[in-house]
């Protein structure tokens, strides 16, 4: 996309897909905005909150061996091999260490794809903490026109905790699979002559079936997010991008306005189409390493921090088979890896994540633009290098 204007072969666009390509991705992963329909998400008319830097050079020299290898690795092979686009490291809530590539600096916006999932959640514990949601409520009790899919007879929690019997794949390298016909009734541009879908996120969201029994194993699922998404708008009559703004981001001092993508009726798509900075989405983290407190004040209820990091069901979790995180759980729509540090994280496609470490008092956020979705492609460098970053705190901490 350079040039005025670039020449054909450079021009990256939404409609005929070539966004999503490899290498293109690199660049439209911190240009949602340009690409298609956005919501904002204000930043609150405050200063931002200043991070303080304490940089740690030596972070650079952390070694560590990739799950399955036996050669190690170094933190910059791993920022490379990953396609970090940036990554900002705090240890009792200051910088450690930052570093941009690609498309990324410290004064624009990256697609946060599914941790986009867990700020959802965030909102929903809040509610839950404060008695305006009923986690044990049946979804049918706050959305009627969910009745007849497979989320009417659901819970609240079930659906939270993704643990609902749908019909529904998420294989994202099957083009047949569900996840792109509810991306088509996302998309917001118009559609071809002959389609006869569903329109919006709220469309599908009605036609999903029953694929099992509800609360017996857990189940990654997109649709659960947007129809929590539509459970928060009608509990608290405002989309998800109004209520984070005024409940989160107008509040942790945030550097920039965020931004949700939407649908062709402006709905924020709920489940992954959230925009921000780096140094925004590691304040969040400090905000929950933080018990949901920022400079003294109270911005999210201690117990909603709580529900969060205990996780959830270890055994409904491990009917899924990811067999590279053994041994975690699910809840809220946030990862807990139940290590010794009681770590837990939001995960994004692509390589997007935010890791909470208690008790190595550190939050890593990072924004990437891996060639393959599926997080299984990063985790055996991911996950290891971020307990070698913990170790590393914890040791200079001592």
């Amino acid at each position: 996309m350079q040039g005025s204007p670039p020449p054909p072969d450079k021009i990256i666009r939404f409609a005929d897909g070539s966004y999503q390509s490899f290498p293109q991705w690199r660049w439209s992963v911190c240009h949602f905005q340009q690409l298609m329909p956005t919501k904002p998400v204000s930043r609150g008319m405050g200063a931002p909150r200043p991070l303080v830097k304490s940089e740690q050079t030596d972070i650079e020299t952390i070694r560590f061996t990739p799950t399955g290898a036996t050669e190690p690795m170094t933190f910059i092979e791993a920022f490379d091999r990953n396609f970090t686009d940036g990554i900002i490291i705090l240890h009792e809530g200051r910088i450690v260490y930052e570093r941009y590539a690609g498309c990324l600096s410290d004064q624009n916006r990256h697609a946060a794809m599914s941790v986009t999932k867990s700020l959802i959640g965030l909102l929903a514990e809040i509610l839950i903490a404060e008695g305006t949601l009923d986690e044990n409520r049946r979804v049918d009790s706050y959305v009627p026109e969910l009745a007849a899919s497979a989320f009417g007879d659901a819970t609240v929690r079930q659906v939270l905790d993704m643990t609902t019997g749908l019909q529904f794949s998420e294989d994202y390298a099957d083009p047949t699979a569900d996840v792109w016909r509810h991306a088509m009734a996302g998309n917001p541009l118009p559609k071809p002559s002959d389609y006869a879908g569903p329109r919006s996120y709220y469309e599908y969201l009605v036609t999903v079936r029953r694929g099992g029994a509800h609360g017996v194993a857990f189940g990654y699922k997109t649709v659960n997010t947007d129809t929590m998404g539509w459970i928060l708008n009608r509990v608290t009559g405002r989309p998800v991008s109004d209520l984070l703004a005024e409940r989160i981001w107008s509040r942790i001092g945030a550097d920039l306005e965020a931004s949700f993508t939407v649908d062709s009726i402006g709905t924020p798509f709920a489940g992954g189409g959230f925009n921000a900075g780096l140094r925004d989405l590691a304040r969040v983290g400090q905000l929950l390493l933080d018990k949901g407190v920022v400079d003294g004040n109270r911005v999210v209820p201690e117990a909603a921090v709580t529900s969060i990091q205990r996780g959830g069901n270890q055994s409904a979790f491990a009917k899924a088979g990811y067999s590279q995180l053994a041994g975690w759980s699910y809840r809220s729509m946030w990862w807990a890896t139940h290590n010794k540090n009681g770590a837990f994280m939001a995960r994004g496609v692509y390589g997007q994540s935010l890791y909470v470490d208690p008790a190595a008092r550190a939050v890593i956020a990072r924004f990437a633009s891996h060639p393959e979705a599926g997080n299984a492609a990063n985790d055996p460098t991911t996950l290891p290098l971020y307990q070698a970053i913990a170790d590393h705190l914890l040791g200079s901490a001592r």
